[in-house]
């Protein structure tokens, strides 16, 4: 099991840094790099650029509660929430 985990290719995991805007003011978001392409995928599904998807998110989460505190991390989440969305799971599984 290690070699799957601990065997992943650096890359994956490298921190990148990029400049975007959230509703009109400039910031930068720091994530590993899988993060970074999953945002670019899930945002491409959407038909949005990831700035823009990102933007959106952002918005929505100050619509619905006000505040977007560690936002990178909610960012990380939903990458899980959408990995956990599309998920197949075997039948023998789901039956349990």
């Amino acid at each position: 099991m290690c070699q799957i985990f601990a065997g992943q290719n650096p890359a994956d995991y490298e921190p990148t840094t990029r400049r975007l805007r959230l509703n009109g003011q400039s910031t930068s978001i720091r994530l590993e790099d899988s993060f970074w392409q999953m945002l670019d995928a899930i945002a491409a599904a959407e038909n949005l650029s990831t700035p823009a998807f990102i933007s959106k998110l952002h918005a929505e989460v100050l619509e619905l509660r006000g505040e977007a505190p560690n936002f990178t991390s909610l960012l990380r989440c939903a990458c899980l929430v959408h990995q956990r969305a599309n998920m197949t799971i075997p039948d023998t599984i789901a039956a349990e």
